[in-house]
């Protein structure tokens, strides 16, 4: 992954992750083990870009384009466009929209996020034959430019805010925010005083959103994700909350996550019991589920956890997974193998620590969209 960040320090190069992630890898938080990953940041400032999509066969994708508040302007996926491919011009606030199949972003610079669902280690190189029909051309782009990370000090990331709103200005309908935030934005020389306040303030928004889960409404130990994920509008907590737990999400058409909620007021689990998850024969969706284990890493952060059977996710594509006579699956979660039959169907926890779990139903049918399905909750396996 160290390789694929150095290919995207220009923009408008499309770099391809060509391996599944694993526990190393630790560059964003709650990553998937299901697709790979192919990435470009665009400028879009001097002219449109041209994107060509392959044809996948029956193989899931999908190509987000965000903005740079995030939102997904546009999302060209087996659900919204098939899996035969085609070439789309790609222009940016004011462009003309001359070109084949016009998509328009908001801002001048954007992320593009491509997802391709790879079935396992063995699928890799046909994987990337279909990663390898993704192109992106156009004016060549810049260098990136070097911003804040999201610890660095206030006066660095108020400084980079200040630089990302004048390249990229947000909606006019963020006006009554700005002028809220502008006297925090304006101090570029700020006192002793006021930096330490800056840092105050960041401290305590930080603590406020990273504990989000606590105020979390859990519907039989699950949370699902609001309406406007993907396409914030001026659900601006939200949008900082999705940015520090898992930036990057899909709209909930595309895929619904779900976290469950653990036995502490975190949403964690404490990990020092077993867990089992019964799922029914058919769940309600169009492509595909994976259960993802994550561990909890320093400021709240999840990632793919350590284990044995290097298996970080388990879901109806998992190699030898056991259905039960009336075809439901029963999930083993725990630090231990569960041993017999049921190794088959487990989903080993850290070996130590707490753990979260989220749930991924991609192309969800309005029956989980709508709420009138919901999943059933994790249970304590009680000998």
């Amino acid at each position: 992954m160290a390789a694929l960040r150095q290919r995207t320090r220009r923009s408008n190069v499309l770099s391809h992750q060509r391996a599944l992630l694993d526990h190393t890898h630790r560059w964003v938080t709650t990553p998937n083990n299901d697709t790979l990953y192919s990435i470009a940041w665009l400028d879009l400032s001097g002219g449109p870009l041209r994107l060509t999509i392959p044809a996948t066969g029956d193989r899931y994708y999908s190509a987000a384009l965000m903005d740079m508040f995030t939102n997904n302007n546009a999302v060209l996926s087996t659900r919204t466009i098939g899996n035969v491919g085609g070439t789309f011009t790609i222009v940016g606030p004011g462009q003309s929209g001359s070109g084949p199949n016009v998509v328009r972003v908001a801002t001048p610079h954007a992320w593009l996020l491509i997802r391709t669902l790879v079935d396992g280690p063995a699928d890799l190189d046909a994987t990337h034959r279909v990663q390898d029909g993704f192109a992106l051309e156009g004016v060549s782009g810049a260098a990136l430019d070097a911003y804040a990370d999201r610890n660095a000090a206030a006066p660095e990331l108020f400084g980079s805010v200040r630089r990302l709103l004048a390249s990229d200005p947000p909606p006019a309908t963020d006006v009554a925010l700005l002028r809220r935030i502008a006297p925090v934005l304006d101090l570029t020389e700020p006192t002793a005083a006021e930096v330490d306040a800056m840092a105050d303030g960041l401290t305590r928004a930080r603590s406020a959103l990273m504990s989000a889960g606590k105020r979390r409404a859990f519907i039989d130990g699950w949370s699902y994700p609001l309406p406007c994920l993907g396409d914030f509008d001026q659900h601006y907590r939200y949008r900082a909350v999705v940015a520090l737990w898992g930036i990057g999400a899909l709209p909930v058409a595309e895929a619904m996550y779900m976290r469950a909620a653990g036995n502490l007021e975190n949403g964690f689990f404490d990990g020092t019991a077993g867990y089992q998850l019964r799922l029914p024969a058919r769940m309600p969706l169009n492509a595909f589920w994976s259960l993802t284990m994550y561990e909890i890493a320093d400021d709240n952060q999840l990632f793919l956890a350590e284990n044995p059977l290097r298996r970080y996710a388990i879901g109806d594509r998992t190699e030898g997974l056991r259905r039960n006579t009336d075809g439901s699956i029963t999930l083993w979660i725990s630090r231990a193998d569960p041993g017999g039959d049921r190794t088959a169907n487990w989903l080993p926890a850290p070996s130590s620590g707490p753990f979260s779990l989220i749930m991924r139903c991609y192309l969800p049918s309005n029956e989980l969209l709508e709420g009138r399905w919901r999943l059933p909750p994790v249970e304590e396996i009680r000998n």
